[in-house]
C-alpha cells in the first residue's frame, strides 16, 4: 500500500512493506523523497518520523538542486553533446534518411530536415536507446551470472526522479535513458544496483554487503553520477 504526505513543503511517497524498520530515502536526480515502512506503523507515526527528518531531506535535496544542469540544446553545428561520458561537437549533414554516426569527436546527426529540432532530438534519442539497450543487455548478462541469477527483462524509458528501478515480482528493470550520457562505469553501478534488488528488495545492510560484494567502488560511481550534470 502507497500513501502520499506531505511535511511542510516536503512531499513523500510512503509505501507500507513487511519490514521491520523505516527506510527513508531521497532519490537522485531530482531529491524525490520515499519511505518504506512498516505494515504495523500507522502513517501518523511516520510523518512523526518525516518531520524529525526534514532537515537532513532538505540537505540533500538541495544537493541535487545545486547540480549543474545542462544546457537545453538548440541543435546547431558545434554543440556539445555526451554519450557514455565523452564529450562530442555536433555536426549536422544533410541527408534523405535519418541516421547517428560518431567519428572521432564529432557526433554527425544526418536528416533530411536540419531545421527540425524536434525530429533531430527524436533522432539523436533514438541512437541513445539503440546503444544503450546493446550496453545494458551486455553488462546485464555479465552481471548476472556473477550473482547466479537469470538475466531479468529490462526496458529504457524517460524517467523524471530515478535512473533505475526495479519491478522484483515481473523480474523487470527500467532505466532512464539519460544514462546514455553517462560514464560506463556509472551505467554498470546502477545495473548492479538494480540486479541486486532481486536479491534483496530493501536499502538495508545486506543489500549494502551485496553492493560491496559485486561492485565494490559503487560509492565512487554514485558519487560521480550525481555530481554530473543533469
Amino acid at each position: 500500500m502507497t500513501e502520499r504526505i506531505k511535511i511542510g513543503e516536503i512531499a513523500i511517497e510512503v509505501t507500507f512493506k513487511d519490514i521491520k524498520n523505516l527506510h527513508l530515502s531521497v532519490h537522485p536526480p531530482y531529491g524525490h523523497v520515499t519511505i518504506s515502512s512498516p505494515l504495523f506503523y500507522d502513517l501518523e507515526k511516520v510523518k512523526i518520523y518525516a518531520a524529525t527528518k526534514l532537515a537532513w531531506i532538505k540537505k540533500e535535496q538541495r544537493k541535487f538542486l545545486e547540480q549543474k544542469r545542462e544546457e537545453p540544446r538548440v541543435y546547431k553545428n558545434q554543440e556539445s553533446h555526451f554519450f557514455f561520458g565523452d564529450r562530442y561537437l555536433l555536426k549536422l549533414e544533410e541527408c534523405n534518411r535519418n541516421k547517428v554516426e560518431i567519428a572521432g569527436k564529432k557526433l554527425i546527426l544526418k536528416s533530411s530536415d536540419l531545421n527540425n529540432v524536434m525530429q533531430l532530438q527524436a533522432n539523436l534519442y533514438a541512437f541513445y536507446r539503440k546503444e544503450l539497450r546493446k550496453y545494458l543487455q551486455d553488462r546485464i548478462v555479465y552481471f548476472s551470472a556473477l550473482m547466479n541469477i537469470n538475466p531479468p527483462s529490462f526496458k529504457i524509458r524517460i524517467m523524471k526522479t530515478k535512473w533505475g528501478s526495479c519491478a522484483t515480482d515481473q523480474q523487470r528493470i527500467w532505466f532512464n535513458i539519460e544514462l546514455a550520457k553517462k560514464p560506463l562505469d556509472c551505467i554498470d553501478y546502477i545495473v548492479v544496483h538494480e540486479l541486486v534488488h532481486l536479491l534483496e528488495r530493501h536499502h538495508n545492510k545486506r543489500f549494502i554487503l551485496l553492493l560491496d560484494q559485486y561492485f565494490p567502488n559503487w560509492r565512487t560511481q554514485k558519487k560521480l553520477l550525481n555530481e554530473l550534470p543533469l
